[in-house]
Protein backbone atom coordinates (compact mmCIF):
# COMPACT_ATOMS: atom_id res chain seq x y z
CA UNK A 1 0.00 0.00 0.00
CA UNK A 2 1.56 3.32 -1.20
CA UNK A 3 2.42 5.74 1.46
CA UNK A 4 -0.70 8.92 1.58
CA UNK A 5 0.44 11.99 -0.06
CA UNK A 6 1.34 15.30 2.03
CA UNK A 7 -1.23 18.28 0.84
CA UNK A 8 1.09 21.06 0.54
CA UNK A 9 -0.98 24.34 0.01
CA UNK A 10 -1.55 25.58 -3.85
CA UNK A 11 -1.65 29.00 -5.34
CA UNK A 12 -3.40 28.81 -8.57
CA UNK A 13 -1.38 31.57 -10.77
CA UNK A 14 -3.69 31.60 -13.52
CA UNK A 15 -6.73 32.57 -10.36
CA UNK A 16 -4.94 35.76 -9.56
CA UNK A 17 -6.44 37.84 -12.53
CA UNK A 18 -9.97 36.69 -11.09
CA UNK A 19 -9.50 36.56 -7.59
CA UNK A 20 -8.56 39.27 -5.42
CA UNK A 21 -7.59 36.48 -2.80
CA UNK A 22 -5.12 34.66 -4.96
CA UNK A 23 -3.37 38.15 -6.38
CA UNK A 24 -3.52 39.14 -2.73
CA UNK A 25 -1.58 35.88 -1.37
CA UNK A 26 0.64 36.33 -4.97
CA UNK A 27 1.67 40.07 -4.07
CA UNK A 28 2.38 38.96 -0.12
CA UNK A 29 4.71 36.44 -1.37
CA UNK A 30 6.73 38.36 -3.49
CA UNK A 31 7.30 41.62 -1.38
CA UNK A 32 7.49 39.38 1.75
CA UNK A 33 11.04 41.34 2.84
CA UNK A 34 13.66 40.07 5.48
CA UNK A 35 13.04 42.36 8.06
CA UNK A 36 11.92 41.33 11.20
CA UNK A 37 8.52 42.42 12.78
CA UNK A 38 8.91 46.09 14.91
CA UNK A 39 8.22 44.20 18.53
CA UNK A 40 11.89 42.25 17.57
CA UNK A 41 13.62 45.26 16.24
CA UNK A 42 12.42 46.96 19.46
CA UNK A 43 13.88 44.53 21.92
CA UNK A 44 17.01 44.21 19.63
CA UNK A 45 17.71 48.30 19.86
CA UNK A 46 16.77 47.78 23.58
CA UNK A 47 19.65 44.96 24.23
CA UNK A 48 22.53 47.05 21.61
CA UNK A 49 21.46 50.18 23.69
CA UNK A 50 22.27 48.02 26.85
CA UNK A 51 25.49 46.60 25.44
CA UNK A 52 27.15 49.87 24.25
CA UNK A 53 26.48 51.69 27.15
CA UNK A 54 27.74 48.32 29.64
CA UNK A 55 30.23 46.61 27.27
CA UNK A 56 31.02 43.12 28.63
CA UNK A 57 29.15 42.67 31.47
CA UNK A 58 25.83 44.04 29.52
CA UNK A 59 26.69 40.80 27.13
CA UNK A 60 27.17 38.53 30.25
CA UNK A 61 23.66 39.53 31.45
CA UNK A 62 22.15 39.25 27.82
CA UNK A 63 23.78 35.69 27.69
CA UNK A 64 22.30 34.91 30.82
CA UNK A 65 18.72 35.92 30.02
CA UNK A 66 18.60 35.10 26.68
CA UNK A 67 20.70 32.18 26.41
CA UNK A 68 24.11 32.10 24.91
CA UNK A 69 26.75 32.24 27.26
CA UNK A 70 29.36 30.09 28.30
CA UNK A 71 28.82 28.00 31.72
CA UNK A 72 31.22 30.09 33.62
CA UNK A 73 30.49 33.43 32.11
CA UNK A 74 33.40 33.83 30.33
CA UNK A 75 33.05 35.40 26.91
CA UNK A 76 36.23 34.67 25.01
CA UNK A 77 37.42 31.39 23.66
CA UNK A 78 41.44 31.23 22.93
CA UNK A 79 43.38 30.69 20.15
CA UNK A 80 45.12 27.84 22.24
CA UNK A 81 41.61 26.25 22.97
CA UNK A 82 40.13 26.41 19.19
CA UNK A 83 43.80 24.99 18.13
CA UNK A 84 43.28 22.16 20.40
CA UNK A 85 39.43 21.69 18.80
CA UNK A 86 41.31 21.40 15.56
CA UNK A 87 43.95 18.61 16.67
CA UNK A 88 41.03 16.61 18.18
CA UNK A 89 38.74 16.54 15.10
CA UNK A 90 37.57 13.11 13.89
CA UNK A 91 39.68 12.28 10.73
CA UNK A 92 36.63 12.43 8.82
CA UNK A 93 34.89 15.72 9.91
CA UNK A 94 38.22 17.22 9.51
CA UNK A 95 38.79 16.34 5.81
CA UNK A 96 35.55 17.84 5.11
CA UNK A 97 36.44 21.07 6.43
CA UNK A 98 39.58 21.16 4.86
CA UNK A 99 37.90 20.32 1.38
CA UNK A 100 35.61 23.02 2.34
CA UNK A 101 37.95 25.60 3.09
CA UNK A 102 39.86 24.80 -0.14
CA UNK A 103 37.05 24.98 -2.56
CA UNK A 104 35.56 28.34 -0.60
CA UNK A 105 39.08 29.55 -0.87
CA UNK A 106 39.57 28.80 -4.86
CA UNK A 107 36.15 30.40 -5.84
CA UNK A 108 36.69 33.10 -3.38
CA UNK A 109 40.07 33.89 -5.35
CA UNK A 110 38.21 34.77 -8.13
CA UNK A 111 35.96 37.41 -6.44
CA UNK A 112 39.09 39.38 -5.59
CA UNK A 113 38.71 43.26 -7.27
CA UNK A 114 41.31 44.86 -8.75
CA UNK A 115 42.64 48.05 -8.86
CA UNK A 116 42.04 50.24 -11.94
CA UNK A 117 43.30 53.79 -13.24
CA UNK A 118 41.47 55.62 -15.59
CA UNK A 119 42.54 59.00 -17.78
CA UNK A 120 39.25 60.79 -18.30
CA UNK A 121 41.17 64.10 -19.93
CA UNK A 122 44.62 64.35 -20.30
CA UNK A 123 45.84 65.93 -16.48
CA UNK A 124 42.49 64.12 -14.81
CA UNK A 125 43.26 61.04 -13.73
CA UNK A 126 40.86 58.79 -11.41
CA UNK A 127 42.25 55.56 -9.60
CA UNK A 128 40.05 53.46 -8.22
CA UNK A 129 41.30 51.53 -5.04
CA UNK A 130 40.63 48.51 -3.81
CA UNK A 131 41.18 48.10 -0.02
CA UNK A 132 40.51 45.22 2.99
CA UNK A 133 38.77 46.13 5.76
CA UNK A 134 41.09 46.15 8.92
CA UNK A 135 38.46 44.56 11.25
CA UNK A 136 35.68 41.90 9.78
CA UNK A 137 32.70 40.26 12.73
CA UNK A 138 31.49 36.72 11.66
CA UNK A 139 28.55 35.81 12.60
CA UNK A 140 27.82 31.99 12.82
CA UNK A 141 24.97 30.41 14.34
CA UNK A 142 25.96 28.22 17.09
CA UNK A 143 23.80 26.44 20.10
CA UNK A 144 21.57 23.86 19.52
CA UNK A 145 22.04 24.47 16.07
CA UNK A 146 25.84 25.24 15.59
CA UNK A 147 26.71 25.62 12.07
CA UNK A 148 30.52 25.39 11.30
CA UNK A 149 30.10 25.50 7.57
CA UNK A 150 28.55 29.36 8.13
CA UNK A 151 32.00 30.39 10.08
CA UNK A 152 33.68 28.88 6.85
CA UNK A 153 31.68 30.93 4.59
CA UNK A 154 32.10 33.94 6.63
CA UNK A 155 35.75 33.70 7.63
CA UNK A 156 37.93 31.93 4.53
CA UNK A 157 36.88 35.12 2.39
CA UNK A 158 37.80 37.31 4.82
CA UNK A 159 41.07 35.60 4.95
CA UNK A 160 41.44 36.14 0.69
CA UNK A 161 40.53 39.64 1.38
CA UNK A 162 43.47 40.36 3.15
CA UNK A 163 41.19 41.60 6.08
CA UNK A 164 43.51 42.06 9.27
CA UNK A 165 41.67 40.65 12.29
CA UNK A 166 38.52 38.29 12.32
CA UNK A 167 36.49 38.20 15.00
CA UNK A 168 33.59 35.40 15.61
CA UNK A 169 30.75 35.65 17.19
CA UNK A 170 28.63 32.54 18.02
CA UNK A 171 26.52 31.07 21.02
CA UNK A 172 27.00 28.15 23.40
CA UNK A 173 23.99 26.00 23.66
CA UNK A 174 21.48 25.39 26.92
CA UNK A 175 24.04 23.75 28.90
CA UNK A 176 26.54 26.63 28.14
CA UNK A 177 28.81 24.20 25.83
CA UNK A 178 29.86 25.23 22.44
CA UNK A 179 30.05 22.30 19.70
CA UNK A 180 33.54 21.08 18.84
CA UNK A 181 33.37 21.04 14.91
CA UNK A 182 32.43 24.74 15.14
CA UNK A 183 35.28 25.36 17.14
CA UNK A 184 38.03 23.28 15.30
CA UNK A 185 36.84 24.95 11.92
CA UNK A 186 38.03 28.19 14.02
CA UNK A 187 41.06 26.81 14.27
CA UNK A 188 41.20 25.37 10.85
CA UNK A 189 41.04 29.19 9.66
CA UNK A 190 43.06 30.81 12.19
CA UNK A 191 40.12 33.36 13.76
CA UNK A 192 41.64 35.42 15.54
CA UNK A 193 38.86 36.22 18.27
CA UNK A 194 36.47 34.15 18.99
CA UNK A 195 33.25 35.75 21.18
CA UNK A 196 30.82 33.57 22.86
CA UNK A 197 27.30 35.12 22.71
CA UNK A 198 24.63 34.95 20.43
CA UNK A 199 21.45 37.23 19.19
CA UNK A 200 21.29 41.21 19.35
CA UNK A 201 24.16 41.18 22.40
CA UNK A 202 26.63 38.76 19.80
CA UNK A 203 25.53 41.91 17.35
CA UNK A 204 26.46 44.48 19.96
CA UNK A 205 30.06 42.86 21.04
CA UNK A 206 31.05 43.13 17.07
CA UNK A 207 30.00 46.45 16.72
CA UNK A 208 30.58 47.75 20.03
CA UNK A 209 33.78 45.87 21.21
CA UNK A 210 34.70 44.33 24.55
CA UNK A 211 36.35 47.17 26.43
CA UNK A 212 37.05 44.86 29.57
CA UNK A 213 38.86 42.37 27.38
CA UNK A 214 40.46 44.20 24.77
CA UNK A 215 38.05 43.37 21.99
CA UNK A 216 37.61 46.88 19.60
CA UNK A 217 35.02 46.95 17.34
CA UNK A 218 34.45 45.75 14.11
CA UNK A 219 33.93 47.74 10.80
CA UNK A 220 31.70 45.26 9.43
CA UNK A 221 29.43 42.32 9.99
CA UNK A 222 28.62 39.46 8.15
CA UNK A 223 26.82 36.29 8.67
CA UNK A 224 23.62 34.43 8.73
CA UNK A 225 21.09 34.45 11.88
CA UNK A 226 17.76 34.65 13.26
CA UNK A 227 15.91 37.48 13.67
CA UNK A 228 17.10 39.13 16.61
CA UNK A 229 20.62 38.81 14.72
CA UNK A 230 19.02 40.15 11.99
CA UNK A 231 17.05 42.87 13.31
CA UNK A 232 20.48 43.86 15.46
CA UNK A 233 22.14 44.71 12.55
CA UNK A 234 19.67 46.79 10.82
CA UNK A 235 20.01 48.69 14.03
CA UNK A 236 23.95 48.92 14.18
CA UNK A 237 24.31 50.03 10.41
CA UNK A 238 25.90 53.36 10.03
CA UNK A 239 27.98 52.47 13.49
CA UNK A 240 29.53 49.64 11.36
CA UNK A 241 29.05 48.49 8.19
CA UNK A 242 26.77 44.91 7.40
CA UNK A 243 26.53 42.38 4.20
CA UNK A 244 22.75 42.28 4.15
CA UNK A 245 19.69 41.54 6.39
CA UNK A 246 18.94 37.98 6.19
CA UNK A 247 16.14 36.16 7.08
CA UNK A 248 15.06 32.21 7.56
CA UNK A 249 16.36 30.41 4.68
CA UNK A 250 14.22 29.77 1.66
CA UNK A 251 14.07 27.02 -0.96
CA UNK A 252 12.20 27.12 -4.54
CA UNK A 253 11.99 24.48 -6.97
CA UNK A 254 11.23 25.16 -10.47
CA UNK A 255 10.48 21.35 -11.98
CA UNK A 256 8.50 20.21 -14.78
CA UNK A 257 7.79 16.22 -15.37
CA UNK A 258 11.29 15.78 -16.15
CA UNK A 259 12.59 16.19 -13.30
CA UNK A 260 12.90 13.27 -10.85
CA UNK A 261 10.59 13.56 -7.93
CA UNK A 262 12.24 11.66 -5.50
CA UNK A 263 15.26 14.64 -5.93
CA UNK A 264 12.61 17.42 -5.94
CA UNK A 265 11.18 16.02 -2.61
CA UNK A 266 14.86 15.53 -0.95
CA UNK A 267 15.63 19.07 -1.68
CA UNK A 268 12.75 20.51 -1.02
CA UNK A 269 13.23 18.72 2.48
CA UNK A 270 17.10 19.39 2.86
CA UNK A 271 15.97 23.15 3.59
CA UNK A 272 12.39 22.53 5.16
CA UNK A 273 14.82 21.12 7.96
CA UNK A 274 15.81 24.50 9.04
CA UNK A 275 12.51 24.88 10.86
CA UNK A 276 8.72 25.98 10.39
CA UNK A 277 10.02 29.44 8.89
CA UNK A 278 11.84 28.12 6.49
CA UNK A 279 9.44 28.36 2.85
CA UNK A 280 10.04 25.52 0.51
CA UNK A 281 8.59 25.93 -2.67
CA UNK A 282 7.68 23.69 -5.23
CA UNK A 283 6.62 26.10 -8.81
CA UNK A 284 5.69 23.94 -11.72
CA UNK A 285 2.74 23.69 -14.63
CA UNK A 286 2.47 20.24 -14.44
CA UNK A 287 -0.23 19.40 -11.92
CA UNK A 288 0.35 15.57 -11.50
CA UNK A 289 4.22 16.13 -11.52
CA UNK A 290 2.99 18.34 -7.94
CA UNK A 291 0.86 15.34 -6.76
CA UNK A 292 3.93 12.97 -7.57
CA UNK A 293 6.30 15.35 -5.51
CA UNK A 294 3.72 15.26 -2.74
CA UNK A 295 3.23 11.37 -2.75
CA UNK A 296 6.93 11.35 -2.36
CA UNK A 297 7.26 13.54 0.23
CA UNK A 298 5.02 11.54 2.39
CA UNK A 299 7.17 8.51 1.37
CA UNK A 300 10.54 10.17 2.84
CA UNK A 301 8.87 11.82 5.86
CA UNK A 302 8.09 8.32 7.31
CA UNK A 303 11.98 7.31 7.54
CA UNK A 304 13.21 10.59 8.38
CA UNK A 305 15.43 11.41 11.41
CA UNK A 306 13.90 14.85 11.85
CA UNK A 307 10.49 13.77 10.87
CA UNK A 308 8.57 15.77 13.08
CA UNK A 309 10.38 19.21 12.34
CA UNK A 310 10.21 18.60 8.74
CA UNK A 311 6.24 18.07 8.72
CA UNK A 312 6.00 21.35 11.20
CA UNK A 313 7.87 23.31 8.01
CA UNK A 314 5.51 21.69 5.33
CA UNK A 315 2.97 22.31 7.21
CA UNK A 316 3.70 26.10 7.75
CA UNK A 317 5.59 26.64 4.62
CA UNK A 318 5.38 23.92 2.28
CA UNK A 319 3.64 25.26 -1.41
CA UNK A 320 2.98 24.61 -4.66
CA UNK A 321 2.45 27.11 -6.97
CA UNK A 322 1.01 26.03 -10.16
CA UNK A 323 1.43 27.81 -13.22
CA UNK A 324 -0.29 27.80 -16.28
CA UNK A 325 2.56 27.48 -18.59
CA UNK A 326 6.67 27.68 -18.27
CA UNK A 327 6.65 31.52 -18.95
CA UNK A 328 4.45 32.30 -16.11
CA UNK A 329 6.30 29.87 -14.00
CA UNK A 330 9.71 31.65 -14.72
CA UNK A 331 8.11 34.78 -14.22
CA UNK A 332 6.72 34.04 -10.91
CA UNK A 333 10.44 32.82 -10.07
CA UNK A 334 11.75 36.46 -10.67
CA UNK A 335 9.35 38.24 -8.81
CA UNK A 336 9.68 36.01 -5.65
CA UNK A 337 14.10 35.86 -5.59
CA UNK A 338 14.47 33.17 -4.18
CA UNK A 339 17.38 32.32 -1.81
CA UNK A 340 18.18 28.68 -2.88
CA UNK A 341 16.54 28.24 -6.51
CA UNK A 342 16.55 24.56 -7.93
CA UNK A 343 16.25 23.96 -11.47
CA UNK A 344 15.01 20.63 -13.02
CA UNK A 345 13.55 21.29 -16.34
CA UNK A 346 13.73 20.28 -19.97
CA UNK A 347 16.06 23.37 -21.97
CA UNK A 348 17.14 24.25 -18.30
CA UNK A 349 19.74 26.01 -19.78
CA UNK A 350 17.55 28.56 -21.79
CA UNK A 351 15.62 28.41 -18.35
CA UNK A 352 18.84 29.60 -16.13
CA UNK A 353 19.39 32.67 -18.66
CA UNK A 354 16.05 34.11 -18.18
CA UNK A 355 16.35 33.67 -14.10
CA UNK A 356 17.85 36.92 -12.66
CA UNK A 357 16.80 36.77 -9.22
CA UNK A 358 17.88 34.35 -7.23
CA UNK A 359 20.66 33.94 -4.57
CA UNK A 360 22.19 31.14 -5.72
CA UNK A 361 21.00 28.45 -8.69
CA UNK A 362 21.32 24.88 -8.72
CA UNK A 363 21.04 23.72 -12.33
CA UNK A 364 20.29 19.87 -13.06
CA UNK A 365 19.31 17.16 -11.47
CA UNK A 366 22.92 16.23 -9.87
CA UNK A 367 22.60 19.89 -8.28
CA UNK A 368 21.28 19.55 -4.66
CA UNK A 369 21.07 22.98 -2.64
CA UNK A 370 23.19 20.83 -0.08
CA UNK A 371 26.06 21.25 -2.00
CA UNK A 372 26.36 24.65 -1.88
CA UNK A 373 25.64 24.65 1.78
CA UNK A 374 28.88 23.01 2.52
CA UNK A 375 31.22 22.17 -0.41
CA UNK A 376 30.67 22.93 -3.84
CA UNK A 377 32.85 26.21 -3.29
CA UNK A 378 29.90 29.00 -3.70
CA UNK A 379 28.94 30.92 -0.93
CA UNK A 380 25.82 30.25 1.38
CA UNK A 381 25.53 33.64 2.97
CA UNK A 382 22.82 34.38 0.47
CA UNK A 383 19.80 36.74 0.36
CA UNK A 384 16.33 36.31 1.47
CA UNK A 385 13.22 37.32 1.78
CA UNK A 386 12.96 38.89 -2.00
CA UNK A 387 16.51 40.94 -1.31
CA UNK A 388 17.83 38.56 -4.25
CA UNK A 389 15.90 41.14 -6.64
CA UNK A 390 18.76 43.39 -5.44
CA UNK A 391 21.60 41.79 -3.56
CA UNK A 392 23.82 39.07 -4.08
CA UNK A 393 25.81 36.24 -2.47
CA UNK A 394 28.40 37.23 0.70
CA UNK A 395 31.67 37.21 -1.12
CA UNK A 396 35.48 38.49 -1.43
CA UNK A 397 34.58 42.10 -2.56
CA UNK A 398 32.19 43.00 0.86
CA UNK A 399 35.46 42.48 2.53
CA UNK A 400 36.44 45.65 1.75
CA UNK A 401 35.72 48.72 0.26
CA UNK A 402 37.10 51.03 -3.08
CA UNK A 403 39.27 54.58 -2.46
CA UNK A 404 38.84 56.83 -5.62
CA UNK A 405 42.09 58.71 -5.73
CA UNK A 406 42.11 61.56 -7.80
CA UNK A 407 45.22 63.07 -9.50
CA UNK A 408 44.74 66.36 -11.56
CA UNK A 409 47.43 68.63 -12.98
CA UNK A 410 47.38 72.50 -13.38
CA UNK A 411 46.28 71.12 -17.54
CA UNK A 412 43.62 68.97 -16.29
CA UNK A 413 42.14 71.69 -13.87
CA UNK A 414 42.17 73.49 -16.96
CA UNK A 415 40.56 71.37 -19.30
CA UNK A 416 37.31 70.86 -16.69
CA UNK A 417 37.71 74.54 -15.22
CA UNK A 418 34.88 76.20 -17.21
CA UNK A 419 32.54 72.87 -16.40
CA UNK A 420 33.28 72.87 -12.59
CA UNK A 421 32.64 76.94 -12.52
CA UNK A 422 29.57 77.30 -14.26
CA UNK A 423 27.79 74.99 -12.41
CA UNK A 424 28.88 76.09 -9.40
CA UNK A 425 27.86 79.36 -9.84
CA UNK A 426 24.28 77.55 -11.08
CA UNK A 427 23.85 75.99 -7.51
CA UNK A 428 24.70 79.01 -5.78
CA UNK A 429 27.98 77.54 -4.07
CA UNK A 430 30.53 80.57 -4.99
CA UNK A 431 33.26 78.83 -3.05
CA UNK A 432 33.17 75.91 -5.13
CA UNK A 433 33.83 78.35 -7.82
CA UNK A 434 36.59 80.27 -6.42
CA UNK A 435 38.38 77.51 -5.09
CA UNK A 436 39.25 76.51 -8.77
CA UNK A 437 39.54 80.30 -9.83
CA UNK A 438 42.26 81.36 -7.49
CA UNK A 439 44.54 78.33 -9.03
CA UNK A 440 44.72 80.50 -12.18
CA UNK A 441 44.48 84.14 -10.52
CA UNK A 442 48.63 84.12 -10.32
CA UNK A 443 49.19 82.58 -13.96
CA UNK A 444 46.35 85.34 -15.18
CA UNK A 445 47.87 88.58 -13.69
Amino acid sequence: MSAPSVKLRRLELSRAASDPSVAAEVGALLRRGAVPDRRVREGARAILASVKAGGDAAVREANCRFGGGRADGSLLVSKAEMEAARDALPRRIRAGLEQMIENIRRFAETERPETRTTTIVPGVEIERRWVPLARVGVYAPGGSAAYPSSLLMGVVPAKVAGVGAIVVASPADAEGGLSPTLLGAGGLVGVDVFIVAGGAQAVGALAYGLPEAGVAPVDRIVGPGNSWVTAAKLEVFGECGIDLPAGPSEVMVVADGSADPVHVAADLLSQAEHGPDSPALLVTWDAAFAATVERELARQLETATRREILARSLAKGGLVVLAPNRDAALDFVNGYAPEHLSVVVEEVEEAVARLRNAGSLFVGPYAPESAGDYASGANHVLPTGGLARSCGALATDDYGKFIQVQRITREGLATIRDAVESIAEAEGLIAHKRAVEVRFEEIES
